[in-house]
């Protein structure tokens, strides 16, 4: 698997959270991203109550994502999309994003928009709370962040992400 940077079984984990007083349980499944393991997601599907599909900031919506995300529908598996290694060279939040609405046929509701990318990538806007999640520490991979005000220079591309305009 790590050879080859792909995940060839499924694997599954558990775990808990607590909110507002109740406790959940949340099962994961993490499943192969592979053309050979088509049924083997198809499976997994049929038993969740959601998914969350991961699309490369680089790589966008592959040729198997859109196959999975076919799978997803067929079973009426609702999901939420995340957008991740924004720090690497090429990265391109909002050409995923088109990418989503456009070979997906989905329509992508921003939540949190990126803060630069590639080098510059330091943090996201959260769209929600309209606030800035911006990390200060790299070796601890993002768990160390400051909840601040939107910088003034990103306010109309927080707005403009808000209201779907840029994506």
């Amino acid at each position: 698997e790590q050879e080859r940077g792909i995940t060839i079984t499924c694997a599954a984990t558990t775990t808990f959270w607590k909110y507002q007083n109740n406790d959940y349980k949340i099962n994961i499944i993490d499943t192969p991203g592979h053309v050979d393991f088509t049924v083997e997601v198809e499976r997994s599907l049929r038993v969740l109550d959601g998914a969350v599909a991961i699309f490369c900031a680089v790589g966008g919506v592959e040729p198997q994502s859109e196959t999975v995300w076919r799978q997803a529908d067929k079973y009426n598996v609702p999901r939420i999309a995340f957008v991740n290694k924004m720090d690497r060279v090429g990265a391109d939040y909002y050409s995923v994003v088109s990418q989503i609405k456009d070979k997906l046929k989905s329509v992508a509701v921003p939540i949190q928009i990126p803060m630069g990318s590639e080098d510059s990538f330091k943090g996201v806007i959260d769209l929600i709370d309209n606030k800035a999640v911006i990390w200060y520490d790299d070796e601890t991979m993002g768990t160390n962040y400051n909840l601040v005000e939107i910088p003034e220079d990103l306010k109309e591309e927080a707005e403009l992400g808000f209201f779907g305009v840029v994506v």
